[in-house]
């Protein structure tokens, strides 16, 4: 048995989340309310979901591989982070959303997936005139001559 996360749905017509094993670690989540965008629109889409995560996680939330190719979504953030003190009884996740074309989103429509990580250990940053290392070429020189 894993981490046991409290959830809370906000609407009881989504269906409810699913860890599905061997498949997939990312959980999918639903659109809790049906949503008409037109092209240039920017909407924060209600999940109906809030969560208490554990102690020392955070979810990142993103789009799954077909939103784009199926709604023209992009997720405006790129990837949402929903920390660990987000989990009041109104903190329902959101995702936010720009459509590149006009697009219904009905109820219930798989948009994202999130997937919980542990939350990054205390670091303390040492100055150093140099790094010691071979330089790689710049940003954006993997692969080049």
């Amino acid at each position: 048995m894993g981490e046991i996360i409290k959830i809370k749905y906000f609407d009881d017509e989504i269906d409810k989340l699913e860890y599905i094993d061997g498949k997939s670690d990312w959980i999918d989540l639903r659109a809790s309310e049906r949503v008409e965008m037109k092209k240039g629109d920017f909407r924060l889409i209600p999940l109906g979901v809030g969560m208490k995560l554990p102690k020392g996680y955070e979810a990142h939330v993103v789009p799954r591989s077909s939103t784009f190719k199926n709604y023209g979504l992009l997720q405006a953030n790129s990837c949402g982070i929903i920390d660990g003190s987000y989990c009041g009884d109104n903190d329902m996740w959101m995702v936010p959303m720009f459509a590149t074309r006009d697009v219904i989103v009905e109820k219930n429509d798989r948009i994202c997936q999130f997937r919980i990580f542990k939350n990054q250990p205390e670091i303390t940053f040492e100055i150093a005139e140099h790094l010691e290392d071979t330089d790689r070429g710049g940003f954006g020189s993997t692969g080049k001559n």
